[in-house]
């Protein structure tokens, strides 16, 4: 057996995962990613989009070469096709973003780690891990064949919803199938779009318990897809996301150049996320948007606290949960508390009626939002509905 020691292995070269080794590597760990792709980026598995600000908080350089498209605003549209604008025109205060072109940018994450001292082999699957005296073993398969088993002192996970790493080490990431979304994304082009400009957001019937969005990345290029909930659909995915696309006058004479499918756990922050020399970050450790489905921001965001705490432990030879703990706490206060309101967001949105939710949209439509935010949505849907949107009010206060 040929083994390969490390201070921190990370499972997973995603953002989540580069960020974790730039950071534990900068701080002095001897850091390895593994990732069982080819191709880092590829494929897919989001909108690509994140908003203004973003970037700038886990310390990573806008590039044009990862920049499809810049977005200065939002639309979202009722079941009756009721359209709530939020643009320059309307806003104080704008709501800009970029489109990324991931298979770049995932790419330019890793390499910024490897130039902080990570080392990275792709095409490398981890097939097991057992724990052997003060770290983890882990059984991989590799292209180089160089190595078969890699010592750890600390791994962590940014092996996605659909990972090893959590079950391996004991920790409970079961997602419940109402809170799990079946989501499709075409990336197309020929399309027709009244701005493309914005990000726009499709709510009701086409797409129950979920949405369906179309996230430009050209002048008539854009993602278009489609989030649905397992239990609310009566059809499948590609059925409801294909029905949209023909019933859209933006979308019906599009083409496809690009076909991306998974699911989206919607539950938010797993309830453990670390034990003795393990963490989970990214959508590994639920680290999603309960509302969206989206995860970025928050996959980078994990990745450069876990990096960091992982370097200390290191550095103090203690890896045990104790130490650990201060990337959970970290992720509970800052992420947890949050999702645990969107939740209820969650709840309130993905039940509601075709008839609700044009009543709802039409009063976005109407209302002067000066500036675009989820507490400044809430705050006009529930001066027309109050009693039905109760349990909202405590993500006012």
């Amino acid at each position: 057996m040929n083994i390969k020691e490390v201070d921190v292995l990370i499972i997973g070269a995603g953002p989540a995962g580069s960020l974790a080794a730039r950071e534990a590597s900068k701080n002095g760990a001897k850091t390895l990613i593994i990732d069982k792709k080819s191709e880092i980026g590829t494929p897919k598995r989001c909108a690509e989009g994140i908003m203004s600000g973003v970037l700038e908080r886990v310390h990573v350089t806008p590039d044009e070469r990862w920049i499809a498209r810049k977005i200065d605003g939002a639309r979202i549209v009722s079941p009756n096709n009721t359209s709530a604008w939020f643009t320059p025109e309307t806003l104080e205060t704008p709501a800009t973003g970029i489109i990324l072109e991931r298979k770049v940018f995932d790419k330019h994450m890793t390499m910024d780690a490897i130039r902080e001292g990570a080392e990275v082999m792709i095409k490398t699957e981890a097939l097991s891990m057992k724990r052997e005296g003060d770290g983890y073993l882990v059984d991989i398969k590799s292209f180089n064949k160089e190595y078969n088993q890699i010592k750890a002192h600390i791994v962590i996970g940014a092996d996605g919803p659909e990972g090893h790493v959590a079950r391996w080490a004991e920790l409970n990431t079961k997602v419940p199938l109402a809170e799990m979304e079946s989501g499709l994304q075409y990336e197309m082009t020929n399309l027709k779009m009244k701005n493309n400009s914005v990000i726009q957001f499709f709510f009701g019937s086409v797409a129950p318990g979920g949405y369906a969005w179309i996230f430009p990345k050209g002048y008539d290029t854009a993602n278009v897809g489609i989030d649905i909930s397992g239990i609310k659909a009566e059809k499948s995915a590609v059925k409801y996301l294909n029905d949209f696309i023909a019933n859209c006058d933006e979308t019906k004479d599009g083409q496809i150049v690009e076909i991306n499918a998974g699911g989206n756990p919607l539950c938010g922050i797993f309830d453990k996320i670390i034990t003795d020399n393990v963490m989970l970050v990214g959508d590994a450790a639920g680290c999603v948007s309960p509302i969206t489905g989206g995860g970025i921001d928050t996959a980078l965001e994990s990745g450069m606290i876990a990096g960091r705490v992982a370097a200390k432990a290191i550095k103090n030879r203690d890896y045990s949960e104790e130490k650990l703990q201060e990337y959970a706490d970290y992720i509970d206060s800052h992420l947890g508390k949050k999702f645990k309101k969107y939740i209820a967001i969650r709840d309130v949105l993905y039940n509601s009626s075709d008839e609700d939710l044009d009543e709802y949209i039409t009063a976005l439509a109407n209302a002067n939002i000066t500036k675009l935010s989820t507490k400044s949505l809430i705050k006009v849907v529930m001066k027309i509905s109050p009693r039905k949107l109760f349990k909202l009010r405590k993500i006012l206060l």
